[in-house]
């Protein structure tokens, strides 16, 4: 059985696609087996919902009267430092910069109520935003001073672009120590007391086709909760690490780079989040369609909880160390049911990532397909598989030559 995307975008069109979740394929199938599912089913959607720090945005804020060349210069929105070194008018806002004057963590635990993630998400709710710039001024770019509110309905561009989002799969956290610590992971406690984990396990889109064989550069999928493509592979993209026989990673493996208009993005799918005692993130929401052109996919995006194994690690010593050290093996439904059990002893277990978020991001993203509103986009390039050569390397240090 194979279909192409042209033909399910035809369907489409015409109002006859079949569109299920990522939850749904999995009775489906059991019901009505892989062959039956692949020809019945054309597109499973997907969803994840949770805390991804290499997020950000990039504006062109317009010309002032005189012009100012802010490249090379420095700017703040709301006090956060915005990166300048593109143009005279041109900024980006990462999720995690801080304002300059934040103690961040010289009072311990820091608290980090605001930064860049949440700057990007009031903009979304359209707020007015404090810009300021300083200059050096030039003869054309006269201007060396600008005080202003800006608003994201008089920006140029306002564009989301997150170098590496919707990582497939992730470590499970949990601490050793005798001391209570803080991660990008949340706040763990000691001797074991918690294990933090984050993903939408069934629900996740990477998780879904494994080996990137419907998601690639050019992907159309929903962004923040408006339309957004995959751009490149996500920073760190890691594909060649073990996997079960489902091809499933055991280990944090592919990365997202994603690109979308900020103007179309709803709040509430965009949250500036601080973690205590690390900093500030930005959560977003994503979901992908998965076109079901072969039997192959179908099994792929049938994948259950107790299919994707995770490994739990140490963030008191191995995981800031650089240590490849695994206290063990688990499950997204062992995970999901509240403990785990690690050396002996029954941890609770709490999700980074919300499920019922993840849900309600691929039931609207079904729910556009249905009516027609989103066409799948048939990707340009494939991320790299494993197998590639593509792999994620640790920093080389090397000694300063004077």
């Amino acid at each position: 059985m194979k279909k192409t995307i042209q033909e399910i975008n035809e369907k489409i069109r015409k109002g006859k696609a079949v569109v299920v979740n990522a939850r749904e394929i999995i009775d489906i199938v059991e019901q009505n087996g892989i062959e039956k599912a692949a020809r019945d089913v054309d597109v499973v959607t997907t969803g994840t919902f949770g805390p991804m720090c290499s997020s950000g945005a990039y504006f062109n804020i317009g010309h002032s009267k005189p012009k100012i060349k802010i490249g090379g210069g420095k700017a703040y929105l709301d006090d956060v430092p915005v990166y300048t070194g593109f143009a005279a008018v041109d900024i980006y806002l990462g999720a995690t910069a801080m304002p300059d004057d934040d103690p961040r963590n010289k009072v311990y635990p820091g608290e980090f109520a605001h930064g860049g993630a949440h700057v990007i998400e009031d903009l979304v709710k359209g707020k007015d935003i404090k810009f300021e710039a300083t200059a050096y001024g030039t003869d054309c770019y006269p201007r060396k001073k600008l005080e202003t509110h800006i608003n994201i309905n008089d920006l140029n561009e306002a564009v989301l672009f997150n170098p590496r989002n919707a990582y497939q799969n992730y470590n499970v956290a949990v601490n050793l120590s005798d001391k209570t610590i803080y991660t990008y992971m949340g706040i763990l406690k000691p001797n074991l007391g918690n294990a933090n984990f984050c993903s939408a396990g069934q629900l996740s889109p990477l998780l879904n086709d494994p080996y990137y064989k419907t998601i690639g550069i050019g992907t159309k999928i929903l962004l923040g909760g408006g339309v957004g493509y995959v751009a490149w592979q996500g920073t760190q993209h890691n594909p060649d690490v073990p996997r079960k026989d489902n091809g499933v990673p055991q280990a944090p493996a592919g990365t997202l780079a994603v690109i979308g208009d900020l103007k179309q993005m709803k709040p509430g799918w965009l949250v500036g989040t601080t973690m205590c005692g690390y900093g500030v993130t930005l959560t977003v929401g994503i979901g992908v369609p998965i076109p079901i052109i072969d039997e192959e996919i179908c099994k792929y995006t049938a994948v259950k909880d107790e299919d994707i194994w995770t490994q739990i690690v140490d963030y008191s010593e191995a995981y800031p160390q650089g240590k490849k050290e695994s206290l063990g093996e688990v499950n997204y439904a062992q995970l999901t049911s509240g403990a785990i059990t690690v050396q002996g002893k029954e941890v609770p277990t709490g999700n980074l990532s919300s499920y019922s978020k993840a849900i309600e991001i691929a039931n609207t993203l079904k729910d556009w397909i249905i009516k027609g509103e989103f066409l799948l986009s048939e990707s340009v390039a494939e991320l790299p598989g494993p197998g590639s050569g593509y792999t994620f390397k640790p920093l080389k240090e090397r000694e300063l030559v004077s």
